[in-house]
C-alpha cells in the first residue's frame, strides 16, 4: 500500500504542472459552446418542423 504522505506529495507536485486557461481562451471557449448550442437547437428546431410537417400530410392522407 502507498505512503498516504508520499501520495499527497505527488498530488501536489502534479497539481503544480496543472496550467490553467488565460481568461480569454476562457471566454472563447465559452463562447463556442454558446454559438455551437444556438446552431444545434436551430438545427433541432428545423429537423422537427420538417417531420411535422410531413406527419401532418400523412395523417390528413390516411383520414
Amino acid at each position: 500500500m502507498i505512503n498516504p504522505l508520499k501520495f499527497i506529495q505527488e498530488v501536489k507536485q502534479e497539481a503544480f504542472k496543472v496550467t490553467w486557461p488565460t481568461s480569454k481562451e476562457t471566454l472563447q471557449g465559452t463562447l463556442m459552446v454558446i454559438a455551437m448550442a444556438i446552431v444545434a437547437s436551430l438545427f433541432f428546431l428545423l429537423l422537427d418542423q420538417i417531420w411535422k410537417f410531413f406527419l401532418d400530410i400523412v395523417i390528413n392522407i390516411s383520414i
